[in-house]
């Protein structure tokens, strides 16, 4: 059955996750990375006609396969869309060995008690049905800790945890992702906390209910071990949050057990003016350097 080979790819093969999730208000500083001006398109639908032509570029290159990337995470008109005449989730699978991905949350709330937690989304069930007959493995959804407030991130980890519970009754995998801003004036307090709200969450889970988690990479060194080995815990993934690739490499290579789930730090060096060569070099060169950090640990 191809979900219990995506589980155990996800489980116990050594690479990385790709974010390819960027979103309404992502995407045109992401279009304007990749040398796309937003003066060159008009509206919605040519900007994200133009996103995913980026991301089909990165998916079809040779070097975009699982024996590195494991998985891909994908925004939802990426998953709609189509690769070499497949939809993207088939493509990814059956054509590269990469486990699809979506992100489900609908955005952030205002921050309150330090936090942003996800806006409802009242059309979730309807998207993960969708989402599964697409042959979608998981889901992703973000919040944002910005400062080290108990009560706040209690709140974030009981949110994600919920939602995480619906997603997991559609036979989907959900990553739970409750970011710590980088620049968060506690970070490590704030980590500290996160961590044992999420091992109190995990803890009340069904035996049978597994889940991810993506963290920002902690201060502490090692900090989230005791979330890498608990037993619902499928995979404990990093994103970058902010951090150039080297640092990013540099601080997760530090974190035994935890694998990349970058966006930016993924692909910030591509560009729409690159050949077909400068293109996928560059790709490969980052995808080396991100897996060498998920696998080869200090």
């Amino acid at each position: 059955m191809a979900n219990e080979k995506m589980l155990a790819q996800m489980a116990e093969k050594q690479g990385f996750i790709a974010a390819l999730d960027q979103s309404g208000g992502s995407t045109p500083g992401a279009l304007r990375q990749y040398g796309i001006a937003e003066d060159a398109y008009n509206g919605d639908a040519e900007m994200f006609k133009l996103m995913h032509e980026m991301r089909v570029r990165i998916i079809t290159a040779p070097s975009f396969t699982g024996e590195k990337v494991i998985g891909a995470i994908l925004f939802e008109a990426t998953m709609d869309g189509q690769a070499n005449g497949k939809p993207v989730p088939a493509f990814l699978w059956e054509d590269r060995g990469v486990v699809p991905f979506l992100k489900v949350d609908k955005g952030l709330e205002a921050e309150a008690d330090g936090v942003q937690l996800m806006k409802p989304n009242p059309g979730l069930d309807a998207l993960l049905e969708r989402a599964a007959k697409l042959g979608i493995f998981g889901t992703k959804m973000r919040s944002v800790i910005h400062q080290a407030d108990e009560k706040g991130i209690a709140a974030v980890a009981k949110q994600q945890f919920e939602v995480g519970a619906q997603i997991i009754g559609h036979g989907l995998v959900p990553i739970l992702e409750p970011e710590v801003s980088i620049k968060s004036p506690d970070k490590k307090g704030a980590e500290k906390i996160l961590r044992d709200e999420l091992l109190k969450g995990l803890d009340a889970l069904p035996e049978s209910s597994q889940v991810m988690i993506k963290l920002t990479i902690p201060d502490e060194t090692d900090l989230y071990l005791p979330l890498i080995e608990h037993p619902r815990v499928v995979r404990v993934v990093a994103l970058s949050g902010g951090y150039s690739r080297s640092d990013a490499c540099k601080r997760l290579a530090e974190n035994h057990g935890m694998i990349a789930s970058f966006s930016r730090a993924l692909i910030n060096e591509l560009k729409k003016s690159m050949s077909d060569e400068e293109f996928n070099k560059t790709l490969a060169d980052s995808i080396d350097e991100i897996y060498g950090a998920s696998v080869e640990k200090v």
